[in-house]
Formats: structure tokens, C-alpha cells, sequence
């Protein structure tokens, strides 16, 4: 039976995949969700040295120290590039990879490659005026597609800071596209149609879903997001 391990985008932690989590349990899997340095519980340890390498060595030697295998490999947001590197590096320990409304980095791409001119222009604004050259400020509810007040109260005060260094490394991957265990891209479309533009970041990832909700759907829709994992394994 396939084990979940389950990664946290930017400014979250472990935690965000608590509802998630409960469903995935009661439907007797095994479900791991770690919290990368400088994040979340781990927040004390944030310094300006943590970079993208960092949290794909949180998740590789997660995936060693627990001797996972046949696991299907979760990366939200931001830790699509942590996944992507941790499938390059330990292909044998991963039955499926799946990108929930992420960024899917070809090698040599950073996120800031993946996200745009325009993104990268107002996070480097941020991290100068607000961040102290190092800290990327907490996004806002309406940026992470939170709308309703419960979602909104538990979320926000659980926010932290994220090491601006992640976003502009690069990620070095060693196998082609062809070599990687089987994707999936789950993209959130709010309150745009069904059947809309496919997200670019899916491309050439045939195994493509949508969820009709905001970004953090692990927050808004877990219910909807433990199921579609759970026809997966």
C-alpha cells in the first residue's frame, strides 16, 4: 500500500496538511508531512544560508531515515521544485509524483524562472523593504485563495517568513523527463470553468486534474484533494 509523503509550499509548514492528512489516515495510509527547515515548528532555524538544496535534503534523507518506498511523493506551490529534485535523486523510493497547483522546474530553472519577470520584480521588492534582504514576507489570504473567515483565522497566524534563497537557486536535475516516475499536475482554478486553459506549468504531464478552489486547496477543499490522492496510488 502506497505511503503519502506530503510537501509544504512557501511561508506554510507541515501543519497546512493536517484536514488532508485525517482523511488520508482514515482511509488506513500512512501519510508523512514534513516540515522544511526554517518553516513552520521549524521557524527557529530560518537563516539567510537555507536555499532550495536545504529542503530537498529535508525530504531525501526523510525518505531514507523512514525507509519509504512506493510512495507518492506530494509538492504544493513552491516545493514543486523540491519534489522535482527529490525524483531526479531517489527515483526508486517513488511510485507517483504529484504537483498540487506547483511549479514544475525543467533543470537549470529556478522558481523565479518558472514564475515570471513580474513575480520575481515584487518578491525582491519585498524582501528588500520588508524581509531584511533575506526573508520573503508571507503572502496574503486573498493571494493563497483563502476566502472563508474559518480558513482565513486558522491559516494566517500559522504563516512565517520564507528563505528568500530558495527561490533563486536553480535545480539540478540528472534524468530526463522520460526516466522520472509517472505525474500528475492538479491544477486550482477557482472560479474559472472546468476545462479551462490548462495551467503552463502542466505541460507535457498527461495525467492532469483540476479542483475548482484556490490555491491552498489542502485548506479550502481537503476533503476533495485526500480523495483524488487516494485514486492515485
Amino acid at each position: 500500500m502506497s505511503t503519502y509523503v506530503l510537501v509544504h509550499g512557501a511561508w506554510h509548514g507541515g501543519w497546512c496538511w493536517s484536514k488532508v492528512r485525517r482523511v488520508l489516515e482514515a482511509a488506513d495510509r500512512s501519510v508523512h508531512t514534513p516540515t522544511l527547515t526554517g518553516l513552520g515548528e521549524r521557524s527557529h532555524l530560518a537563516s539567510p544560508h537555507i536555499g532550495l538544496e536545504t529542503h530537498v535534503q529535508d525530504v531525501l534523507q526523510m525518505l531514507e531515515y523512514e525507509a519509504l518506498t512506493d510512495v507518492v511523493l506530494v509538492g504544493h506551490s513552491y516545493a514543486g521544485m523540491v519534489v522535482t529534485a527529490v525524483a531526479d535523486r531517489a527515483p526508486q523510493r517513488l511510485s507517483r509524483l504529484v504537483y498540487l497547483d506547483a511549479v514544475v522546474p525543467r533543470s537549470a530553472q529556478s522558481l523565479f524562472d518558472c514564475a515570471g519577470p513580474e513575480f520575481r520584480r515584487r518578491i525582491e521588492e519585498q524582501v528588500r523593504t520588508q524581509g531584511d534582504g533575506w526573508r520573503i514576507p508571507a503572502a496574503s489570504p486573498q493571494t493563497l485563495g483563502l476566502i472563508r473567515d474559518e480558513d482565513i483565522e486558522w491559516t494566517v497566524p500559522r504563516l512565517g517568513p520564507h528563505p528568500y534563497r530558495t527561490f533563486h537557486e536553480k535545480v539540478d536535475l540528472r534524468l530526463p523527463t522520460a526516466a522520472m516516475v509517472p505525474r500528475t499536475y492538479v491544477n486550482c482554478i477557482a472560479d474559472r470553468a472546468r476545462g479551462g486553459p490548462r495551467s503552463a506549468q502542466a505541460e507535457g504531464i498527461d495525467d492532469y486534474h483540476e479542483l475548482s478552489t484556490g490555491h491552498d486547496a489542502m485548506i479550502t477543499q481537503p476533503g476533495e484533494v485526500a480523495e483524488l490522492l487516494l485514486g492515485l496510488a
